[in-house]
């Protein structure tokens, strides 16, 4: 499928992807997130399936894979 921003000539791709995502002060990385990716300027879609299925996973609150340091630019 062609990209859909204005004046970029490229397809999307599918690949797995690193989501983050921020709710107040919580941050959540979620690993090997199937999406579609422009080949040229990286425009990236997910689809409806897809985020409902990372909304479950929030709601659940189940238990993180792993966990990460969190630093502050300052």
């Amino acid at each position: 499928m062609k990209c859909s921003i204005q004046g970029c000539v490229g397809q999307y791709e599918p690949r797995q992807i690193v989501h983050t995502l921020q709710r107040g002060a919580e941050i959540f990385v979620f690993e090997h997130v199937p999406a579609e990716v422009c080949s040229v300027c990286g425009d990236t879609l997910l689809s409806p399936q897809t985020i409902n299925h990372l909304e479950d996973l929030l709601r659940t609150k189940s238990k993180p894979c792993r966990t990460a340091a969190v630093y502050e630019y300052s």
